[in-house]
Formats: structure tokens, C-alpha cells, sequence
């Protein structure tokens, strides 16, 4: 007998909607992020031949710089 999970019982999780949710939603509406990353692009580091962490995408940094302003 397989053990019964909460979502095939009904009792589905949901996520409260926040004020910090509704402000990246509106965000994603308004700013044009393809054309901001393809400015920042040819600038954002790069893998290192030495090995090491891989760098963060650079729409993810530019995505971090925004909310912290």
C-alpha cells in the first residue's frame, strides 16, 4: 500500500499572496529585462580556466541589483 500524500487527499498548499510577491510580479510587467541583459551581457564575469564556482547568470545579478534598490 502506497502512503497517501497530502495534494491527492485535497488538501492543497497555496501560497499566500505578500507584498514582496505582488512587487516582483508588477516588476516582471514593467521592466524590460531581455533588453537590459543584453546590455550588461558582454560585461557579466565568466568561467575562469583556473576552475573554481561558476558565476551567476547575469540576469539573476541584474535581477538582485533591482530589488536591492
Amino acid at each position: 500500500m502506497e502512503q497517501m500524500r497530502l495534494t491527492s487527499s485535497g488538501f492543497d498548499l497555496k501560497s499566500k499572496r505578500t507584498r514582496k510577491r505582488e512587487f516582483v510580479e508588477e516588476m516582471e510587467l514593467v521592466v524590460p529585462w531581455v533588453e537590459l541583459e543584453s546590455l550588461i551581457e558582454p560585461h557579466a564575469p565568466t568561467a575562469g580556466s583556473k576552475g573554481g564556482r561558476l558565476p551567476f547568470a547575469a540576469a539573476t545579478l541584474l535581477r538582485n541589483h533591482f530589488l536591492q534598490q
